[in-house]
C-alpha cells in the first residue's frame, strides 16, 4: 500500500506537467488575436489605441512557444490565473469568492453519504444475495452512473417547480439581507455555521432548506 502511494506521488508531477501542456495547447489554438481580446478585457487595460501591443508585450504572446509556456506557468505559480470573462474579475478572485459555498455544500453532502451509505451497506450485507441486496446494488450502480447535472434538473423540476419544497439559491431574500447586514459576523464564510455563531437559527434553518436539494444531488 505504501509503495503504491509513493508511486502515485512520483507520477503526480508528470501528470501535472502533461495537463499543463494540454491546457496551454488549447489556449494556443485560440490564436494571438483571440488571446489579446481575452486579456484586454482585464482591469489592467482599456480598449484604447496601443492596448493590444501592451498586452502582447506584457504576457509575451509574441514569444516562442517554450518562452510563452514558461511565462504562463510562472504566472500560475504566482496566482495569476487570468481574467474571467463571465465573472468580470480575476479567475483566482472568482474561485475564492465561491469557495465557501462549495466547501459548505461538500461538507453537508458528507452526512448522507456516510450515514445512509453505511446503513444501506449493512442492510445489503444482512440480506446478502437476496432480492433486497440485488435491488440496492442496482440502485447504487444507477445512482453513481446518473449524471449529477441531469439529476439536479429533475430535482428542480419536481421538488421546486411542481411541489415547491426545496427553493433554489442558497438563502431566501430575508435571510440574505440578514447575512449581508453589518451586524451579522462572517467568521467562517459558511452560512450555516456563521448563523449558529450569530444565534440566528432562522437563517440556519433557511440555509438548510436551500441545501437539501443540492446535497441530495451531490450525494
Amino acid at each position: 500500500m505504501v509503495s503504491y502511494i509513493i508511486r502515485r506521488l512520483l507520477l503526480l508531477p508528470l501528470i501535472l506537467f502533461g495537463v499543463s501542456l494540454i491546457i496551454f495547447g488549447m489556449l494556443e489554438l485560440l490564436g494571438p488575436d483571440k488571446l489579446v481580446s481575452v486579456y484586454i478585457r482585464g482591469p489592467e487595460s482599456e480598449k484604447v489605441a496601443g492596448a493590444a501591443e501592451r498586452i502582447i508585450k506584457k504576457y509575451g504572446l509574441d514569444q516562442p512557444l517554450p518562452v510563452k509556456y514558461a511565462k504562463w506557468v510562472g504566472n500560475i505559480l504566482k496566482g495569476d490565473l487570468g481574467w474571467s470573462l463571465v465573472g468580470k474579475q480575476p479567475v483566482l478572485n472568482a474561485i475564492l469568492s465561491r469557495f465557501p459555498y462549495t466547501l459548505e455544500l461538500a461538507l453537508w453532502a458528507i452526512v448522507p453519504v456516510v450515514f445512509v451509505g453505511i446503513w444501506l451497506g449493512v442492510v445489503s450485507a444482512i440480506h446478502h444475495n437476496r432480492f433486497l441486496d440485488h435491488f440496492l446494488r442496482v440502485f447504487a450502480i444507477v445512482g453513481w452512473s446518473f449524471p449529477d447535472f441531469v439529476f439536479g434538473l429533475f430535482m428542480i423540476l419536481i421538488f421546486y417547480s411542481k411541489l415547491g419544497w426545496f427553493p433554489p439559491g442558497y438563502l431566501s431574500y430575508e435571510s440574505e439581507e440578514i447575512v449581508r447586514s453589518a451586524e451579522f459576523m462572517k467568521i467562517t464564510g459558511l452560512v450555516t455555521i456563521d448563523s449558529l455563531i450569530n444565534g440566528r437559527f432562522d437563517v440556519f434553518l433557511d440555509a438548510l432548506r436551500h441545501l437539501i436539494a443540492p446535497v441530495i444531488t451531490l450525494a
